[in-house]
């Protein structure tokens, strides 16, 4: 029986064709993912591939990175175009970088960071976890390091003190792993991610407990160069994105993600992040 992400695939593959056609000669737009956020789904891979390619009429190459500093490092120095990054290393290079736009998830352009431990560990509060071991996702993530590490500053204490051991998972769904299979004692991670894992992976969640949510922050965005958002790519590149509800192919992978929409975006949504930043003495 075909299944839905069968048939998202499909369509992606074949609506491809036609925008080849139209732009044979324009250069692919490099569009970075790093599987901090996406953890290497090909179906979403594919979709996304496929949507933003039917929208903008060109090829699309997307471009995978490990980590945040690398996905920045190739924004900033030209290599891609336009990226799927987090709120923390947008803020961090705020003068050079611009917003094409940031999801809507449940209705709103925010998210949360949880803070989990096992199903059965007694901790109540971040103060319960001192001396056990930690996985963040990435330290250039906002819900899978700064919340926790800003958390931290305000007990006079730092993630290097506070726990006999951190890790770096590159994954939020890893982070979920992590304290699932009792690799580490508690994690950080995107509760967005936690929320969708919930949905699909049930019998991995099952097996972790939210013991804090952070405030709701402004959701991680796409963004571009600042000295190239006039470029005709780039505008198309927004323009596609804040279209995906408005197109088959766009809520294919709107979909997919379990998210409602991209929205255009002002900085002062990521005010919440600055805050934990300014503690960290990186605002």
């Amino acid at each position: 029986m075909l299944t839905r992400r069968d048939a998202i695939m499909m369509g992606a593959a074949a609506a491809c064709a036609a925008p080849m056609a139209r732009a044979q000669a324009a250069a692919p737009f490099r569009f970075a993912l790093t599987p901090v956020f996406l953890d290497n789904d090909a179906a979403v891979i594919s979709a996304l591939r496929g949507a933003l390619a039917s929208a903008m009429g060109q090829e699309i190459d997307l471009v995978q990175r490990r980590t945040y500093q690398e996905i920045t490092g190739a924004l900033l120095d030209g290599s891609v175009d336009a990226a799927w990054t987090c709120g923390y290393p947008f803020l961090q290079h705020r003068a050079e970088l611009s917003l094409l736009g940031v999801p809507v998830w449940r209705g709103e352009p925010l998210y949360q960071s949880y803070l989990i431990v096992a199903e059965d560990d007694p901790a109540a509060r971040l103060s319960d976890l001192r001396g056990g071991t930690h996985a963040f996702s990435d330290p250039d993530s906002n819900s899978g390091f700064l919340v926790t590490a800003s958390d931290l500053a305000h007990m006079g204490e730092t993630p290097e003190r506070f726990f006999s051991r951190a890790i770096y998972t590159y994954g939020h769904r890893n982070v979920v792993r992590a304290v699932a299979g009792a690799l580490t004692r508690s994690g950080s991670v995107d509760g967005y991610v936690w929320e969708v894992l919930n949905s699909v992976e049930p019998d991995l969640t099952a097996r972790t407990r939210i013991i804090a949510r952070s405030e709701r922050l402004g959701f991680p965005p796409f963004v571009a160069r600042r000295d190239r958002m006039g470029e005709p790519a780039v505008a198309a590149c927004a323009a596609a994105l804040q279209g995906f509800d408005r197109t088959e192919q766009g809520q294919a992978v709107l979909q997919l993600l379990y998210l409602d929409g991209i929205a255009p975006a002002d900085p002062s949504l990521f005010h919440g992040i600055a805050a934990r930043m300014a503690v960290l003495g990186g605002g």
